[in-house]
């Protein structure tokens, strides 16, 4: 009888991803909550009141500036949103509160994948997101 060969674990540096890079990548998607409320605070109406009184120094246009704002959101909401889905499309909503809000694998409930592999597919959608930042 043979001994079961254990699979050797990928780890981020066999990505090439250093430590401050990971952290990067990590604190990127630890604000996709915040990034989701500021979105959706910014539709709707901003109008400002005309009293003839100047209210600032700043140029331009606010509404653009909202807007330009809104899609910078809009995109880093996506890059995560769709790198979750490439890592691994049967566990991505338990990946994605993984990498955004940080709850652990044994906190989270009905994962259809063992620990290993929720790992390894964590450490491949890292990996996937360097590409793309």
């Amino acid at each position: 009888m043979q001994a079961a060969i254990k699979k050797r674990e990928m780890k981020l540096s066999d990505y090439h991803i250093t430590i401050d890079k990971y952290n990067e990548l990590k604190y990127f998607c630890k604000q996709y909550d915040e990034k989701k409320r500021e979105l959706h605070k910014n539709y709707g109406l901003a109008s400002a009141s005309n009293d003839g009184l100047p209210k600032s120094n700043t140029p331009g246009n606010p509404t653009e500036r909202t807007a330009i704002k809104n899609m910078m959101l809009q995109r880093d909401i996506e890059i995560i949103e769709q790198t979750v889905m490439e890592a691994d499309t049967t566990i991505y909503k338990w990946l994605l509160k993984n990498v955004t809000q940080g709850i652990s694998y044994e906190y989270l409930n009905g994962v259809p994948k063992n620990r290993t592999d929720f790992y390894c597919s964590r450490r491949y959608f890292f990996y996937l997101l360097s590409q793309k930042k």
